[in-house]
């Protein structure tokens, strides 16, 4: 057996119940706890490349934990933020809300590539101009010009359509929103 093979087997045999209850006061679920431990220890060992000293391989084994516990809290917490645009007022199997779902997806289809992801990335994932030309490696104000052309796309097949003006201005603060 190899080195890295007997330290993940002392961390299980001694030190399971301890990370499970380092994991638990994180998340408060002894399910979850669970999960973060195994997903800790597959994320430290997974390459067979962990520490061979047993205390430097625990010690990364709770900092995976730790990673592992934030990750999953920024993801439900930017779920719980997004999560009211995908709710639709009227049901999810009412005519309004079919028609005006596909008249959306058809008003999409008639932007260009880098139009429709400057849109989604503005308004679905809600960031920033600036964010969004860093996501596509493009500046500012070539961000700016595609979210303008793909909004009069999107008016001209939806019908005017509100944007708060700084979308597309520069803030006071002499930073892109």
């Amino acid at each position: 057996m190899a080195r890295w093979e007997q330290v993940l087997d002392e961390i299980v045999r001694t030190r399971r119940r301890a990370l499970v209850g380092y994991a638990y006061l994180l998340c408060g679920d002894l399910r979850e706890a669970e999960d973060l431990v195994q997903e800790g220890l597959v994320r430290t060992f997974r390459r067979g490349r962990a520490a061979t000293d047993f205390q430097l391989a625990e010690s990364y084994v709770r900092k995976a934990i730790l990673t592992t516990y934030l990750d999953g809290f920024r993801r439900r917490r930017h779920w719980e933020g997004i999560r009211h645009l995908f709710d639709e007022p009227d049901g999810p199997d009412t005519p309004s809300a079919t028609d005006a779902r596909l008249d959306v997806q058809k008003a999409l289809m008639t932007l260009s590539p880098r139009e429709r992801a400057c849109v989604v990335l503005r308004f679905y994932s809600d960031l920033t101009v600036r964010q969004v030309a860093d996501q596509l490696s493009l500046s500012e104000g070539t961000v700016k010009r595609y979210l303008s052309d793909a909004n009069s796309k999107l008016a001209a097949c939806l019908g005017p359509i509100d944007t708060p003006s700084d979308d597309l201005d520069v803030t006071p603060q002499g930073g892109a929103r």
